[in-house]
């Protein structure tokens, strides 16, 4: 009688142990990948090297979005990462669509360049310039 209880303490612990593994297995098929980060705002009447705040980047791609600008006919707008000392600059890219009007939109894509803290720099070469951008929007 006990080595009956036994078998069947077993196999319900079988049974218990198969669903439990069945379920978590459907649920990481379920379960949606992680999304890349981002953070959204607007600049007003900024001056030539302004600096935005800083974000920390896991690796990946960085996309930097520009819309409704105003304040001269473009915008060099340069990624940088924040490091002792000189921090690196990565490429410049001139948005001048989004001064087209106050829903035109520039954008600029730049590669991975390892984890850290980034920031990007606009106007660093102007002189006078003041940019306004509407809406700003940066995924990383």
């Amino acid at each position: 009688m006990r080595s009956t209880r036994l078998t069947a303490l077993r196999e319900s612990g079988r049974r218990i142990g198969t669903v439990a593994l069945g379920a978590a297995a459907v649920l990481g098929l379920l379960t949606t990948p992680a999304q890349a980060s981002s953070w959204s705002s607007y600049l007003s009447g900024v001056g030539p090297g302004y600096e935005s705040r800083r974000w920390y980047d896991t690796g990946g791609a960085t996309t930097i979005k520009f819309t409704g600008c105003s304040g001269g006919s473009g915008a060099e707008v340069r990624l940088r990462k924040d490091t002792f000392g000189p921090d690196p600059a990565y490429s410049t890219a001139l948005f001048t669509n989004c001064f087209a009007s106050s829903t035109s939109t520039s954008t600029g894509n730049w590669s991975d360049h390892g984890s850290g803290d980034y920031y990007f720099a606009v106007n660093e070469a102007a002189v006078s310039l003041k940019l306004s951008v509407k809406s700003l929007t940066v995924s990383y």
